[in-house]
């Protein structure tokens, strides 16, 4: 397959991303024309005499604005963040969810519903955020502080040993959630289910601006080691020998993906696939350089999140399809599709 420029994509991707932001606010239960949409921003910057209807303005300010830009930035922070643990892994199959997070939030979260957090979703909340999604925060953070110790030792720290220890804390924080949801009574159980679906509907702007400010950190710090993680795909001692310190990436990168992907759950509960499928798609498109891969990832992230949360607004109008199930649906097959063109390539 012939790779594109990557500088194109790029900027085929970034010249993409306006016009399906427009289509994005403008589907749900409640259609806006474009011509109220443009009488919206035109009041937002002030100008007077818009004539848009009041509850379409409180639709856009109040819930589609924020719902659209957190979806995009949770896009960003999963697509990223697979981006950086396929080249820390050096395995395209690989997602943050190896090393436990996603496990260890699910299960944060059912603790905080079943020890009456869900009870404060409303009257409990701390900068934007419900208990529970502090505590799913919370949790997927520890998980990935417990994967990151059992695979350090004296000599460094293992990919290999931590793919594993990722695998034993994802079964227990999995054991526990089953734990949670088998004491939780009906009202807990569909809470736990709803969260572990993943969906956008809880969108507001003080989560917008905490899921902008860790996307502000991520894309700021993760491309710094762009160049090391091209040098890991060589090996983790080639890369010694090109003068990169590989035990502070590697910490550099658990760390920032644990902060990233545990606020991205704690904002809009588990969305699984994106972290897999779109660091794939854009490395078959332009090749495996991080310095183009990572910007390009981040583009398509929040690209497919935006266009799957529309979707899944209309899909069973005037009821929600959570995203995290779309996503789910999408992206099975691709992965199914990615094992078998592995094996094709194996056999020859």
């Amino acid at each position: 397959m012939r790779l594109l420029p990557p500088t194109r994509l790029i900027f085929i991707l970034g010249l993409s991303l306006l016009p399906l932001l427009v289509i994005a606010l403008m589907m749900g239960p409640v259609v806006i024309s474009p011509g109220d949409l443009f009488r919206a921003a035109g009041a937002a910057l002030g100008f007077s005499g818009s004539g848009m209807n009041a509850q379409e303005g409180l639709i856009l300010s109040a819930i589609r604005v924020p719902r659209v830009i957190l979806a995009g930035m949770v896009g960003v922070c999963l697509a990223v963040c697979g981006t950086a643990m396929q080249g820390l892994f050096r395995n395209p199959l690989a997602d943050p969810s190896l090393i436990g997070v996603s496990s260890g939030a699910s299960a944060g979260a059912s603790l905080m519903i079943v020890l009456g957090g869900g009870a404060l979703l409303q009257s409990g909340q701390f900068a934007g955020l419900s208990m529970v999604a502090l505590g799913a925060f919370s949790g997927g953070f520890l998980a990935v502080i417990l994967v990151y110790r059992l695979a350090t030792s004296t000599t460094g720290t293992s990919v290999v040993t931590m793919l594993l220890a990722g695998i034993a804390i994802s079964a227990l924080a999995g054991a526990l959630n089953s734990l949670f949801s088998y004491i939780a009574d009906d009202e807990m159980l569909r809470r736990i289910s709803l969260w572990q679906m993943g969906s956008l509907d809880a969108a507001n702007w003080p989560r917008v601006w905490i899921a902008t400010g860790v996307v502000t950190v991520l894309m700021i710090l993760l491309p710094r080691d762009s160049a090391a993680l091209n040098a890991f795909l060589l090996g983790e001692s080639e890369a010694r020998h090109l003068g990169i310190a590989v035990e502070l990436v590697k910490r550099r990168l658990i760390l920032l993906t644990a902060l990233a992907v545990g606020t991205s759950v704690a904002v809009a509960g588990t969305i699984s696939f994106i972290g897999l499928i779109v660091p794939h798609i854009i490395r078959m498109l332009i090749g495996p350089d991080h310095r183009y891969l990572i910007p390009g990832s981040a583009l398509a992230g929040a690209i497919l999140l935006i266009v799957a949360d529309a979707i899944a607004r209309v899909v069973v109008a005037p009821a929600e399809l959570p995203v995290g199930i779309l996503t789910a649906l999408l992206g099975t097959p691709f992965f199914f599709s990615l094992l078998v063109q592995k094996r094709k390539f194996e056999e020859h």
